[in-house]
């Protein structure tokens, strides 16, 4: 519609959107492809581990005598449970270092009950841990009146105290207090059955310990030697409450018994000393080998698989990365938001691998927490005559893995985001360079069209000479330029040609009926008669030709073309030109075989008309006009030569348009204005074939060239 905008998107908005949509599907998938190489790797690692913990479960199979290494059964008693310490505790009233054990203390009694209460069972709570020979243990008193000992009193029953039972080296049954009397440290005391006196008033130095009052009453920490508990390992413990300054007497005493008026001691489980040593050797840095028996009671460990950088920090931020480069500060915050996208959040727990390990099943799992980071646990289960024995734990964390992967993750980023920036730039430049040559052509074929519509070049000039789209679309655009220009150029001299061609046979018109109206003899009448007949025909032949030549395109549409020998019909066609042009000598030189041809046979001879009348314009008399029909590869080649002017140089890539002659003004020319070989080009081209003109230096003068195609022997055939 005339004078409607049309607005969109520019070319350079286009391009940019369209990079930035792949540069941004590149990224995508190298951060997909490294996630499923991290679940490769990760699979991998717990493959690895589940062989492992399975090769480590066969040198424990069948070994029933590991796992029944006790000095007693443990049936009745309680459970006193050493757990295993990567690290020895600091006996300094604190019970940070206690942290990785913590959670497996075990509780005694309960809660005093409000108001007065006689006899009421005081509550404590016992962890214990063994480290290289010692065994540590954190006793937490829920206590409403803490009272110490009294320095100047001998007793040593007369406050809250420990009481700590155990067999030595000997197989004898030995008693220790444990007391203070001041927050701090403690000290234990070697007593008798009354457990009232020290014997021989000397303090047992190897159980060193701390008393720290808490918000619900106190804690004692202490350590006791292995070796002065004997090779059976036992030893009870029980917390004496004493509530009253005055009377100092004691209100309860809850210990580790077994049961209630029996006499026997806790049972301390500690590390198989025979599975340990197997284990031993098969640790592997990173890793932590574990075996527990049916009950879920470590009997032996090796390793660890916690990091010293975990160690140092739970937490990971940007800071982790190395910030040596301008890059790895600007992108710190988003190589850790893609890492955290990647990194597996509370998977699977360490009880649930353990329990479906005992229950007879090979099981393997992930679990992530802030402090250990990503943990891959393998459990494999240890049989013996179709028992569960126990379980091997084989965990390991992936800091490997993360490590690789988060090298991988940061090359991927530095990689996307200068790619983005150099592509974005390159397009960014390029489309602006191909906006800036598409506008530049746009308005130089807009000018070439004044106000009024007519053309006022006939070719442009911009991106011509590129080999790229848009130097064919400048090429196209002005050889239809051209081609209007000729059109133009046509209609502009029509009317001129047209009044030269009429006017000189309306002259001869004229003068003739003037002479004839003043004849004085029958004969003079008659020559003039003749004459202005000759005129009239003169006239109605250029009418006639122009005719022709308008409507040839559209005639040709409709005809059919046959296959004939095209060496025949030249044959018969040269024949004749040799009798009707006697001052010509005509030559012709073509194949001994016939040369098929699919083509109108009469659209040819107007063809060859106009060629020889063309060659006979612009040859001297007695000259030689040459023909030669020979066969080139799939096409037939016709040429016609003759001896004479040659063609301008101005003229040669135009002489086949309409209304474009190389011949002088010569009134006894038939057709002289341009429209012979414009009826050789077109039937040429409707045969699907070619035309060339070239001027001949030796001997000088004018060579036309026509290739038509040769009709293939399956077409002969059909044709018959």
């Amino acid at each position: 519609m005339a004078g409607l905008a049309y607005q969109g998107p520019r070319l350079g908005t286009k391009l940019f959107i369209l990079t930035s949509f792949i540069l941004v599907v590149i990224p995508w998938f190298s951060y997909l492809y490294l996630s499923e190489m991290e679940e490769i790797l990760v699979d991998s690692q717990a493959s690895a581990q589940l062989l492992t913990a399975e090769g480590i479960s066969t040198l424990l199979n069948g070994r029933a005598d590991l796992f029944d290494e006790l000095p007693i059964s443990p049936d009745g008693y309680e459970k006193l449970y050493a757990h295993p310490l990567e690290k020895p505790i600091r006996i300094d009233g604190k019970d940070s270092d206690w942290e990785d054990v913590l959670d497996f203390n075990v509780g005694f009694g309960q809660a005093s009950l409000e108001g007065p209460a006689a006899n009421a069972p005081n509550q404590f709570y016992l962890v214990l841990g063994e480290h290289k020979g010692q065994v540590y243990a954190l006793v937490q008193v829920l206590d409403d009146a803490i009272v110490y000992r009294d320095k100047n009193i001998l007793r040593l029953d007369l406050s809250d105290h420990l009481r700590l039972t155990y067999t030595d080296p000997s197989g004898q049954i030995k008693k220790l207090v444990i007391t203070a009397t001041e927050e701090g440290l403690t000290t234990a005391y070697p007593v008798g059955d009354s457990w009232r006196y020290a014997i021989d008033g000397e303090a047992e130095n190897r159980v060193p310990g701390v008393l720290f009052e808490t918000a619900t009453g106190y804690a004692v920490e202490f350590r006791i030697p292995l070796t002065l508990l004997g090779p059976t390992r036992n030893f009870g413990l029980a917390v004496v409450d004493v509530d009253s300054q005055r009377s100092r007497a004691i209100e309860s005493i809850t210990g580790t018994l077994p049961s209630a008026g029996r006499e026997a001691f806790g049972l301390v489980l500690l590390k198989t000393p025979e599975v340990l040593r197997i284990i031993e050797g098969l640790g592997y840095s990173g890793a932590n080998i574990q075996v527990v028996d049916s009950r879920r009671r470590v009997r032996a460990e090796v390793g660890s698989y916690r990091s010293n950088a975990r160690q140092a920090s739970s937490d990971r931020t940007a800071d982790d990365y190395s910030l040596t480069s301008l890059t790895d500060w600007l992108l710190g915050p988003l190589y850790t938001l893609v890492e955290q996208t990647l990194t597996r959040r509370n998977l699977e727990g360490e009880d649930n691998t353990i329990q479906g390990a005992l229950a007879g099943a090979a099981t393997v799992a992930h679990f992530t927490s802030d402090i250990e980071g990503e943990v891959i646990v393998a459990a494999h289960p240890i049989i013996a005559n179709d028992a569960i024995l126990g379980a091997v734990v084989l965990k390991q964390n992936t800091d490997r893995i993360l490590n690789l992967r988060r090298d991988a993750l940061k090359r991927i980023v530095n990689f996307s985001i200068m790619s983005v920036i150099l592509f974005a730039g390159i397009i960014l430049m390029f489309s602006a360079r191909l906006a800036r040559r598409i506008r530049r052509l746009g308005l130089e074929a807009s000018s070439v069209i004044d106000a009024r519509g007519r053309l006022t070049a006939s070719q442009l000039n911009a991106e011509i000479e590129s080999g790229d789209e848009l130097g064919d679309l400048a090429r196209n655009i002005s050889n239809m330029l051209t081609r209007l220009h000729q059109h133009n150029q046509f209609l502009e001299n029509m009317p001129r040609t047209l009044r030269h061609e009429i006017n000189n046979p309306l002259n001869t018109l004229s003068t003739s009926l003037e002479n004839l109206k003043e004849a004085p003899s029958p004969e003079k009448r008659d020559a003039y008669l003749e004459s202005a007949r000759r005129g009239l025909n003169r006239i109605g032949l250029i009418v006639q030709n122009l005719a022709d030549a308008a409507n040839l395109e559209e005639a040709l549409v409709g005809e059919d073309l046959e296959c004939i020998d095209l060496r025949l019909l030249l044959q018969s066609y040269v024949a004749n030109c040799k009798i009707t042009q006697p001052r010509r000598v005509f030559s012709l030189k073509t194949s001994e075989k016939p040369l098929n041809c699919w083509v109108c046979d009469y659209r040819i001879e107007q063809l060859l008309d106009k060629v020889i009348d063309n060659a006979i314009d612009f040859s001297e008399p007695d000259s030689e006009i040459a023909v030669t029909l020979l066969p080139e590869a799939d096409q037939l080649t016709l040429t016609v030569s003759n001896t004479g002017h040659q063609i301008p140089d101005n003229l040669l890539n135009s002489i086949f348009d309409s209304m474009v002659t190389a011949r002088a003004g010569n009134p006894d020319n038939r057709l002289h204005f341009g429209m012979g070989l414009y009826v050789v080009r077109v039937i040429t081209e409707h045969h699907g074939g070619s035309v060339t003109i070239e001027n001949q230096t030796d001997p000088k003068g004018v060579r036309i060239v026509i290739k038509l195609p040769m009709a293939v022997s399956n077409d002969i055939e059909a044709d018959r």
